[in-house]
């Protein structure tokens, strides 16, 4: 029997399997008592994780093919730019409810909308961001994400959220639009004092990115900016 609920992380490379274990220490000292999981392409001792998979033929996006193997029966599915800042009981509640959870792509442009595969997806149907996606094991849940397993790898597309969207719009799983709180994209320390609004439960941004951030220092000093 699956265990009832985890993380599950699913990386290639060893700055990305780095990454992750540095996302997978925020969930244990902010849930201590959830499972935690990886799929990666990299051997050795990886304390953080309470089960690790490994992963054939990796590429970029090897999540595509592996969020469907997870070894739980609800999954939460998190990128390895990630930190978990609180408790996420009740985020699985939703499974409750849904089969799957995920947030709205909030850096979503007029250009990437536009940019399709084989579905003509009204705008007004946005992207979703396949970095923090709740899910449970259902029959449903395991045909769309092989349906967007396929689509990502038939459509030629480096990105995967336009076959995301595609797969969704296109699929009849009933899904739930999680809150920015639950994939905020940027919190800073006027955030923190001044913001009325609820604290962020996981925080993806670039700066725990292993390769954008330090591409973004390289762009501040060419710039004069700080280094």
């Amino acid at each position: 029997m699956k265990p009832s609920r985890g993380v599950l992380y699913i990386t290639a490379g060893a700055a990305h399997t780095g990454a992750a274990r540095r996302s997978a220490a925020s969930v244990r000292a902010t849930n201590p008592g959830l499972a935690i999981g990886i799929f990666t392409d990299q051997s050795g001792a990886m304390p953080e994780f309470d089960w690790i998979g490994a992963i054939d033929a990796p590429h970029r996006r090897s999540k595509v093919d592996y969020m469907g193997r997870t070894p739980f029966a609800e999954t939460l599915y998190l990128d390895s730019d990630t930190r978990v800042a609180g408790d996420l009981a009740d985020l699985f509640r939703v499974l409750e409810r849904f089969d799957l959870g995920i947030a709205q792509r909030a850096a979503s442009t007029t250009r990437s909308l536009g940019r399709r595969w084989r579905h003509d997806v009204p705008a007004a149907f946005p992207q979703h961001n396949g970095g923090v996606v709740l899910y449970r094991t259902s029959p449903a849940t395991i045909a769309f994400l092989d349906a967007w397993r396929d689509a990502y790898h038939a459509s030629g597309h480096g990105v995967d959220q336009i076959t995301l969207r595609e797969a969704l719009w296109s699929s009849d799983i009933r899904f739930a639009v999680l809150p920015p709180r639950y994939n905020a994209r940027r919190y800073t320390w006027l955030d923190h004092w001044f913001s009325r609004g609820p604290r962020p439960v996981i925080l993806h941004t670039n700066r725990y990115h292993p390769t954008k951030h330090g591409a973004l220092k390289r762009r501040l000093v060419r710039l004069g900016g700080p280094g």
